[in-house]
């Protein structure tokens, strides 16, 4: 006899232990153990929840409730009046445990006996998220009561919280991919056979049915597929030519570093589709860059990545990032298409008419990607030199700069494209570094001080991390106070309102106790005059003296919030040692200099 759908309730019961906990290996624990109970049909639907959503981000599928209906089917399915769940909202700040708090207040024998399944609940939210059109609203409604009605009022919290995409777990990719490595492999060093699935493919349902069903050979099969986003490559941060050179062994390729969105084509034939750096669908906002991408990318079939840019209509000059922001919105496209039009600067390919390119050098895509982009006055492939001279490179940067661009990317001629990883195969150079840091830096939000004097009644301060990739995890770096516009400091906490937790993230390291901690995911840019040794910040711990970390001298927000960039695209604790390092030699050679 075939076993029945995994009950909710044990879905509920792996969160609330997950949120109880600080530890990530515990966090792992929790999910191996989830796993072990669910049946193969279950798997992939299991491992979307955990995500806090119904389908892969590139699908584009959100269940798209508001609060005010959500609100109002909380009464309706409990029975109090909506002012009571309004009131329990403003008081518990998380329409989630209000619908656990009116859930409680139901009579009993209102409660469906009928229990709750995993299945029960996915198919159900299905449905939500597919209800378009006339009268959609009062179905999406009804559903929804109908959902709660079954619910108890522990399961409430949860089935609330996944329908307003607020799960507030922040459990890791990486920490899902262990569990189901350890799961269905038994053994977690066999993470990497999964992570490449997962970095080619951007599904991690699909990752776990397969490994579920076959184990390690079925992932062998995954392969690039044109409509399947793939996780990005990312780079990491020198401070100058000279370091870069001889990081990358000498002669490496330097292109130029736009200052622009980070786009992902994928074409196939005459329909074209457009990935975030997120690997969110950005197509409806780019309608001319699908018509530059059918028109002057030569290839049928092909993945390509580059920056759009926007330019001046009148004296072509390119356009900070921000007011390429303009073009995403869901109304008034061609408005802004015709204000803001973009350009796109071509720097990689990964597939083309039926051969995947991910494992081809550097070298090879290049001559690829040079035969495939039609150069026109808004898309060519991004300028690029290869040397190994370090004065080449200093001269090619002023060149970048003087042509509106961040600066370069330096590239190893023979690294493959490692999807989804940040690898010292692509290093940034942005400007000179000094004693004082000209760059910013993009760091997580993880907690926060409340405000005094004028600030009171909303946060005086946040505490930023940076990410460590060696061990997954974020760790703090400064306390920031100083940058934000009353807008900002209105608006930043309603941002940050959905990822309210009761403790410190199993993911965060801190030695400071901030008075309301954040699921690891806003990331705001900032500046600062010089990065220091801290015995309070842990980011590099130990790594220049045993008992102390690196931290930010007189940090300030810019007032950029970078939509674009998942917390683990963010600056890492490495980046900051180099710059540490390189900060102090900077030093030292002055300081001979001039003895």
């Amino acid at each position: 006899m075939p076993r029945k759908s995994l009950p909710y309730s044990r879905l509920v019961e792996a969160y609330e232990a997950m949120e109880e906990t600080t530890k990530r290996l515990e966090l792992t624990d929790i999910l191996v153990s989830l796993y072990a109970q669910t049946r193969f049909e279950d798997v992939a639907k299991v491992t979307y929840l955990n995500q806090g959503k119904l389908y892969p981000d590139y699908l584009g599928v959100e269940i798209g409730l508001g609060d005010k209906l959500v609100v109002r089917a909380i009464a309706d399915a409990t029975g109090v009046t909506v002012a009571l769940v309004e009131n329990l909202y403003r008081e518990k700040g998380d329409l989630g445990t209000a619908a656990e708090e009116a859930a409680g207040r139901r009579l009993q024998s209102t409660l469906s006996q009928e229990l709750l399944t995993v299945s029960d609940v996915y198919s159900a939210m299905d449905s939500l998220a597919h209800l378009k059109g006339t009268g959609s609203q009062g179905s999406k409604l009804k559903s929804l009561v109908s959902l709660i009605n079954r619910a108890t009022p522990k399961e409430a919290r949860y089935l609330i919280r996944t329908t307003l995409g607020q799960l507030r777990l922040g459990v890791a990719d990486f920490t899902i991919l262990d569990a189901l490595a350890q799961a269905y492999t038994g053994d977690r060093a066999n993470r990497p056979a999964l992570e490449r699935a997962y970095n080619i493919s951007s599904d991690l349902g699909a990752v776990a049915e397969a490994v579920a069903e076959g184990g390690l050979n079925v992932l062998a099969g995954f392969a690039v597929t044109v409509g399947k986003p793939i996780r990005p490559m990312l780079a990491e941060r020198l401070p100058s030519a000279g370091v870069i050179e001889e990081k990358l062994g000498g002669r490496c390729a330097v292109e130029f570093k736009y200052d622009g969105e980070r786009m992902q084509i994928h074409k196939k034939g005459d329909q074209v589709t457009l990935f975030s750096r997120r690997l969110e669908v950005i197509t409806s906002h780019y309608p001319d860059t699908v018509k530059l991408a059918v028109e002057h990318v030569k290839a049928k079939d092909a993945i390509l990545e580059c920056e759009g840019v926007a330019f001046d209509v009148d004296s072509g000059e390119l356009l900070p990032f921000q007011q390429l922001m303009h073009r995403r919105r869901k109304h008034g496209v061609e408005e802004m298409m015709e204000k803001f039009p973009v350009a796109l600067f071509f720097f990689d390919v990964m597939y083309a008419d039926g051969i995947s390119y991910l494992d081809k050098p550097y070298e090879e895509r290049r001559k690829e990607l040079e035969k495939i982009v039609e150069k026109t006055d808004r898309t060519c492939v991004a300028p690029s030199i290869v040397t190994d001279s370090p004065s080449k490179i200093d001269s090619f940067m002023k060149d970048a700069i003087q042509q509106g661009c961040e600066g370069l990317v330096a590239k190893d001629l023979r690294s493959p494209y490692r999807a989804g990883a940040r690898a010292f195969a692509w290093i940034k150079l942005k400007r000179e570094y000094r004693s004082e840091l000209s760059d910013t830096l993009d760091l997580v939000v993880v907690g926060a001080f409340h405000g005094r004097g004028r600030r009171t009644g909303t946060y005086g301060a946040y505490l930023l991390a940076a990410y460590d990739k060696e061990d997954d995890t974020f760790k703090t770096v400064c306390k920031i106070g100083t940058g934000f516009t009353d807008a900002s400091l209105e608006e930043i906490p309603k941002r940050l309102a959905a990822l309210v937790i009761p403790h410190v993230h199993p993911r965060v390291i801190s030695k400071l106790e901030a008075d309301v901690w954040f699921v690891p995911q806003l990331v705001f840019e900032v500046i600062a005059s010089e990065i220091t040794l801290s015995p309070i910040h842990v980011a590099a711990w130990g790594k220049v003296t045993p008992a102390a970390g690196l931290a930010l001298r007189f940090p300030k927000f810019t007032g950029r919030i970078r939509d674009d960039k998942g917390p683990e695209d963010t600056t890492t604790t490495a980046e900051l040692l180099e710059m540490y390092n390189s900060q102090l030699k900077r030093i030292e050679t002055v300081g001979k200099d001039s003895a």
